[in-house]
């Protein structure tokens, strides 16, 4: 989940505010003197904030759920997905507090000031493996559900084979092909992306309650996937549950429900996709290129950025057998550092001496837990590999 960027005013209204920072959100504005400029710009309301916050944090790892239920249990699962759901309000209660005490408008400059040129370039890092982990997710996905995929010597097929029967022309690669050159490429084009859920609040003292609702209504989805994902298809379930859907469901016009789920749920990836892909590439030509003028003024350098990103997702999605093995490595390195590590050291550093003894011993066992984590998953996700490349020679 992306951490708006955060304006300190002595105010807590919005309206009338004007941003001219570099790091500034990149919000459509009009300056003075513009046709149509009335000097006052209307806040979201909760609930539009709400719904924008929780479209940023539900992303395609919920596919992955049912798949974490079969692994871990009903009970066990949904417990962790309550207890990430307090860890995480409190990382973001804390990233809100030290963003206003040291004035920083984006969390690179919350790093930067904290940690200095080296903290801001890790966070920068971060955002760039957290971020083409989770796009090749989503080609992936895409994949599966047009051109289908095999578990375990069992192919399920796609939507394009299911429809036209087995042909070249829908088959995995060639689908992936044309989706980033005639979906992907075009959207990559985007040069602006409206975010920052906190700045657009009309009034700035409701963010802790827009983000506690959006976090209650994202566990909800995610316990309720989780549970009937599971349900439905027992120790059946995939890693990437929409698979899942070309088996008849058993119920009237299954067969159709199942093409429209798979359909609109690829779809919704593919619209997602600039969403994730702006941050990337600034990231990136910050870490490339940090004294060069702004990206969008550079026509140059934004076609390199962009097509090198492109391939590098292309290729990713093509030869990472499932989307399990992309969210281990992600969700073992980047996600948890942005997530949990990053806050925890920005309150441990407590440069403004706001942190409560209560907040230094929740940042260390937080550190502690995403630590233990990572080792975990990374020496389970090495084992694995392992143990899969010796099995033939065996």
């Amino acid at each position: 989940m992306a951490i708006g960027s955060i304006t300190p005013k002595d105010k807590h209204s919005r309206r009338g505010k004007k941003v001219v920072d570099e790091n500034s959100p990149l919000l459509p504005t009009r300056r003075e003197g513009d046709a149509g400029y009335g000097g006052e710009v209307n806040g979201a309301s909760f609930t539009g904030a709400v719904f924008n916050l929780s479209t940023t944090i539900v992303g395609a790892g919920i596919m992955a759920l049912p798949a974490t239920m079969k692994v871990l249990g009903l009970v066990l699962g949904i417990a962790l997905i309550i207890f990430m759901a307090f860890l995480t309000d409190a990382s973001i209660e804390l990233l809100l507090r030290f963003s206003r005490a040291g004035k920083s408008v984006s969390y690179g400059g919350l790093m930067g000031e904290a940690f200095g040129k080296w903290g801001k370039v890790l966070l920068q890092l971060s955002v760039l493996i957290n971020n083409v982990g989770v796009l090749i997710v989503y080609m992936i996905i895409i994949g599966d559900v047009l051109s289908g995929t095999s578990s375990s010597g069992v192919h399920h097929a796609g939507v394009l084979e299911g429809w036209f029967g087995d042909h070249w022309w829908n088959g995995r690669t060639f689908v992936l092909l044309v989706t980033t050159l005639g979906i992907f490429s075009p959207l990559a084009c985007f040069k602006r992306i409206v975010h920052s859920i906190d700045n657009e609040l009309e009034d700035s003292t409701h963010i802790k309650g827009v983000v506690r609702t959006s976090l209650a209504l994202c566990s909800t989805v995610y316990i309720m996937t989780s549970i009937f994902g599971f349900l439905l298809f027992g120790d059946a379930t995939l890693d990437d549950v929409l698979a899942n859907f070309d088996a008849d469901l058993g119920i009237p016009f299954g067969s159709v429900l199942s093409d429209v789920v798979r359909v609109s749920y690829a779809a919704h990836l593919m619209l997602v996709f600039p969403v994730i892909f702006y941050p990337l590439r600034l990231n990136l030509d910050g870490l490339l290129f940090p004294s060069a003028r702004p990206l969008g003024s550079s026509n140059t350098r934004f076609a390199f950025i962009s097509s090198g990103l492109l391939i590098i997702i292309f290729l990713g999605a093509n030869f990472i057998p499932s989307i399990w093995d992309a969210f281990q490595f992600t969700g073992a390195t980047a996600a948890v550092c942005l997530g949990f590590i990053f806050p925890a050291a920005i309150t441990l550093r407590d440069r403004h001496s706001i942190a409560t003894k209560k907040d230094k011993i929740l940042c260390i066992f937080m550190i502690v837990l995403a630590v233990f984590s990572n080792v975990v998953a990374i020496y389970s996700d090495a084992f694995a590999l392992f143990k899969k490349n010796a099995s033939p020679s065996e």
